[in-house]
């Protein structure tokens, strides 16, 4: 039997064969785990972290838990405006592999309504 961090390993491959983020379009790529979530942005062409945001951020970790998907909202809205403050409006979405619901969704909606595009 095949492990499911192992099927979201093999996901991921396949889904970085066509997501590459560009100078003009970078990559907006999530990192969850049980206790955080990260979003980063990335231009794969120079290898350069533009942007990033994580409830490991002490404006972003308040008093509520990390790890829901509140949490996962405001951090969509902190990399949101990172990313436009820095020049940035369009970006392809990188999931890493983990399905599009719950947290990874939360967070791509608020992103998507702080103003970027994908």
């Amino acid at each position: 039997m095949i492990s499911k961090n192992l099927q979201r390993v093999k996901r991921h491959a396949r889904l970085r064969k066509k997501v590459i983020g560009t100078a003009e379009r970078p990559r907006l790529q999530i990192h969850r785990t049980l206790h955080h979530i990260y979003a980063t942005v990335i231009d794969d062409a120079r290898g350069h972290t533009l942007v990033a945001a994580s409830t490991r951020e002490k404006s972003l970790a308040g008093e509520s838990a990390l790890s829901n998907v509140e949490a996962a909202r405001r951090v969509g809205e902190a990399i949101g405006k990172k990313a436009k403050a820095a020049g940035i409006d369009t970006v392809v979405f990188d999931t890493s592999g983990l399905k599009y619901h719950g947290r990874v969704a939360a967070l791509a909606e608020a992103a998507r309504e702080a103003g970027l595009e994908f």
